[in-house]
């Protein structure tokens, strides 16, 4: 919940930085209106990168996180992505072909259509029975728009 305070507070922010050029505008010449407005937009956008950073870097940490995990990207599929309020998700199978119950930690990387990066998050699927698959939805922390792609990132077994 505390992210999503932040990524208000930094909207907020962003916004009113917006909001002032605009207004400061009326008095300033055009090239200064414009120069504020580039800055603006430099700032927000610099906010949008760390806010990726923060997300790649939590997920690398979970994954990195987890001993004796197994490569299992080829018993994990995607299905399409959707989004919705302005969040992605997409449903993630994983299949177990250990001869035990495992868990499963899949790494989901929205991105653009020209494959740059948007959102990085981590799904769990705990305890899969063996010879069975388990279904679990991943749900991005950014609010994403456009021609939205989902793919698979590092998914471990464990």
């Amino acid at each position: 919940m505390a992210g999503h305070r932040t990524r208000r507070a930094s909207a907020a922010a962003a916004l009113a930085a917006v909001l002032g050029v605009v207004l400061a505008g009326c008095t300033d010449s055009p090239s200064e209106t414009a120069r504020r407005a580039e800055s603006a937009v430099e700032s927000v956008a610099s906010q949008a990168s760390e806010a990726l950073e923060s997300a790649t870097a939590e997920a690398d940490r979970r994954l990195d996180d987890i001993k004796g995990g197994v490569d299992a990207k080829d018993q994990v599929r995607l299905g399409a992505p959707t989004v919705t309020d302005g969040r992605a998700s997409v449903e993630v199978t994983a299949r177990n072909t250990a001869d035990s119950a495992k868990s499963f930690a899949v790494q989901v990387e929205f991105t653009d259509r020209d494959g740059n990066l948007l959102d990085t998050v981590v799904v769990t699927l705990d305890d899969v029975p063996p010879g069975r698959s388990a279904e679990a939805t991943a749900r991005g922390t950014h609010d994403l728009s456009g021609d939205i792609r989902a793919e698979l990132g590092r998914a471990l077994r464990y």
